[in-house]
């Protein structure tokens, strides 16, 4: 199949007139391969359209033209590409429980900071825990939940303790008494 716009539009209307005078056309001879063809023929294919694309100039300017690929010494992990897209349209809340609880594990602290009272501190650390064991009695496969349960009392008394050093930190200091000099005049 041509890629010109005018070759189509007289192909168009050479087919039509064949049809208009009770001859069927032939239909376009294009350089797919065949279903039955051997893979040696289908390679060949493919390494056509793939040379074709990049003198047309289809590959220039891609994203990450020139960058070199990211964890390529990293182990094997089957699930790359999940892991990919999360990070790159920064999901949250997707996954198993064992991988979002982890996650929200490590960001506990800067999640309680967010709160301004002791109550609403507690709750959310209350249903944490009650999240963190569920995952636990749940059997549905998947990686195991190693994420540890809170001490509600020592993650308040740590809440409580940033608190103070934030208020501390944002209070300012008190003005200082400047002294007058008075000089002698002369």
């Amino acid at each position: 199949m041509s890629d010109d716009p005018r070759q189509a539009a007289e192909r168009y209307r050479l087919d039509r007139c064949l049809r208009d005078a009770g001859i069927e056309p032939e239909p376009e001879k294009t350089s797919a391969p065949e279903r039955g063809s051997t893979a040696a023929a289908r390679a060949a294919y493919v390494e056509t359209q793939i040379q074709q694309a990049i003198r047309r100039g289809d590959f220039d300017d891609l994203p990450g033209a020139g960058k070199p690929l990211t964890n390529l010494g990293d182990s094997h992990d089957p699930d790359w590409w999940i892991r990919r897209k999360i990070e790159s349209e920064k999901l949250s809340g997707l996954g198993p429980p064992a991988l979002t609880l982890r996650v929200e594990h490590a960001e506990l602290a800067d999640r309680m900071d967010a709160f301004s009272r002791e109550a609403d501190v507690r709750e959310a650390l209350e249903d944490f825990n009650r999240r963190v064991v569920e995952a636990r009695r749940q059997l549905l496969g998947g990686p195991p939940v190693v994420t540890p349960t809170v001490d509600v009392d020592a993650e308040l008394a740590a809440w409580s303790a940033r608190r103070r050093a934030r208020e501390a930190a944002a209070s300012p200091p008190p003005p200082m008494r400047r002294r007058l000099r008075w000089f002698r005049s002369r």
